[in-house]
């Protein structure tokens, strides 16, 4: 068994101080049993975070910052596309930019209440605009949608989870292929600006759609990795990305009394486990493997306290 935690630390210093008091007995107990293995060192600027690079590389992903084909696994899963067959897919989120004085940002979480009829008008809306780049709309899930063509070729983009609650400009694609992309964001912010959907929306005090974002680009080469063992569990995510610490610390309470208790009962048994926490800069794994005996008792008389771990992440 393999738990796989994003967002279990923050560079805010909110996140650092709920942290500090947060009691987890049962993780403190796990890792105390596990073998830390070398932590994924990342970059805050890397356009793939450190929950998908551990993500990726549990599935034998090659490891490109924004290139990891998320997009092209979903159209594999939707019946669209096969391993090997050179087609370049991207994601299509349908979110809310938030106009500031000085900057642009992008509303954290999924929209509330998009169905997937305000999708697909949304969609009809702007596939003749991506078709006459030579881009191709699939709908796929009420927030978000799949493209795919010739321009999303080798064609890197950053994570929604880099820029939710951020200023969009610094993760915008780059380079001449990101140009494109960048005019078409622009397009569709005038295209859906008075499109009846937003109208509704806005008559029912929700926020509108008057943006996209494109993430999870890339080609799928080879068949991915099954990983049947592994469970990514993604509770801390919302609030984090909210910046709701005080949620954030209950979500952790809960992951500790819950997963994390049930992987510490297989640990304390036959059987191997993994576990691999993910910050917004780094990740680390704690595998089962032969210690020094020294090294177990030492481990579990002096266990160290998971904050000088998870905040390093």
């Amino acid at each position: 068994m393999h738990l796989l935690i994003p967002f279990a630390s923050g560079a805010d210093p909110g996140c650092a101080a709920r942290l500090r008091a947060l009691a987890l007995p049962r993780l403190t107990a796990l890792l105390a049993r596990l073998t830390a293995q070398p932590a994924d060192a990342g970059d805050p600027r890397s356009l793939s975070p450190p929950h998908e690079r551990a993500l990726a590389q549990a599935r034998g992903l090659p490891l490109q910052d924004g290139l990891l084909p998320w997009a092209a696994l979903d159209a594999q899963a939707a019946g669209l596309t096969r391993p090997g067959d050179g087609l370049a897919w991207a994601r299509v989120t349908l979110c809310h930019w938030e106009i500031g004085t000085h900057q642009v940002s992008q509303r954290p979480g999924p929209l509330p209440g998009l169905t997937e009829a305000d999708s697909q008008a949304l969609m009809a809306a702007a596939a003749p605009y991506f078709a006459g780049d030579g881009i191709d709309l699939h709908a796929f899930q009420p927030q978000h949608w799949l493209a795919q063509g010739p321009p999303l070729h080798r064609l890197p983009t950053a994570s929604v989870d880099r820029v939710a609650g951020q200023e969009v400009h610094p993760w915008l694609p780059a380079g001449p292929g990101g140009a494109l992309l960048r005019r078409l964001q622009t397009e569709m912010q005038m295209l859906f600006y008075n499109h009846p959907v937003n109208d509704a929306r806005s008559a029912q005090g929700l926020p509108t759609v008057n943006a996209l974002w494109f993430s999870g680009s890339g080609e799928l080469a080879a068949a991915a990795r099954p990983a049947p063992e592994l469970r990514v569990i993604d509770t801390l995510r919302e609030p984090a990305l909210a910046g709701d610490w005080e949620a954030w610390a209950h979500a952790w309470q809960a992951l500790d009394a819950g997963p994390l208790a049930d992987l510490l009962a297989l640990a304390q048994g036959p059987r191997s486990v993994s576990l691999t926490l993910c910050g917004e800069h780094s990740a680390r794994s704690w595998v089962s493997a032969p210690r020094p005996i020294w090294q177990k008792v030492w481990n579990q008389i002096r266990p160290k306290a998971p904050y000088s771990l998870i905040y390093q992440l």
